[in-house]
Parts: structure tokens; C-alpha cells; sequence
């Protein structure tokens, strides 16, 4: 039996319309039971801070915050890079509930791990 297919979405900017591709591709990833991770890095971290999300939602998709929850939901791992969360002086900053703070070494290992990486 085969393992199961893996890919990482990293998320590196906070504009609004760079939101919703990880989180749809990583939501459709595991319709096709593919283990999906977002890695959110740099300035994406700004989006996961309280409320930020809930601000954003383009055309006629819901706010990236229900895009968030609908992949937390659906089992999408989200990470964050710990290391960004200090650069950016968010140390102090509690981020929505269900996102893990994990190492820069944790994105070196996953992108050696995964079956395929996508940058956004």
C-alpha cells in the first residue's frame, strides 16, 4: 500500500487576492485525500492575527477567516513560521485558534518531505 501523496502551500505575503489559492487548492487537496499543509511565512503571518482575515473577502468567495476555518476543519495543517512572527513584532500576538508555531528548520524539512511545494 501506498503513502499517502503530500503537498505543502506556503503562504509568504498578505495581500487580499494572494488569500484564497493555498486555501482552496489545500481544501481540494484534501477532498482528493491528499495530506495538505499551509505554511504561513514573512508578512502572510499578518493575516492569522484576530480579526485580520475577517476583513478580507473578494468576489463571490466567503472571507478568507471561513476559508481558514473550512481547512482547519476539512484537517488542512496550518503552520507558522516562528521565526516571522518575531520579524514582524507579533511575539506578543496571540493568532487565531488551531494554527501551530513551529521553527524555519520545520519548513527545510517539509519541503525535503513533501511531494510537491507551491509558493505563493
Amino acid at each position: 500500500m501506498s503513502e499517502q501523496k503530500q503537498i505543502l502551500y506556503v503562504q509568504t505575503t498578505d495581500a487580499p487576492e494572494k488569500q484564497y489559492s493555498p486555501l482552496v487548492l489545500a481544501q481540494t487537496a484534501k477532498a482528493m485525500d491528499i495530506k495538505a499543509i499551509v505554511y504561513y511565512l514573512g508578512t502572510g503571518l499578518r493575516i492569522l492575527k484576530p480579526g485580520e482575515a475577517e476583513k478580507i473577502k473578494l468576489g463571490n468567495f466567503p472571507s478568507v477567516k471561513e476559508m481558514i476555518d473550512k481547512a482547519l476543519d476539512m484537517g488542512v495543517e496550518i503552520l507558522v513560521c516562528e521565526a516571522s512572527k518575531r520579524m514582524l513584532g507579533l511575539e506578543k500576538v496571540d493568532l487565531i485558534p488551531g494554527v501551530k508555531i513551529v521553527g524555519a528548520a520545520t519548513l527545510n524539512d517539509l519541503v525535503l518531505d513533501v511531494d510537491a511545494t507551491q509558493w505563493f
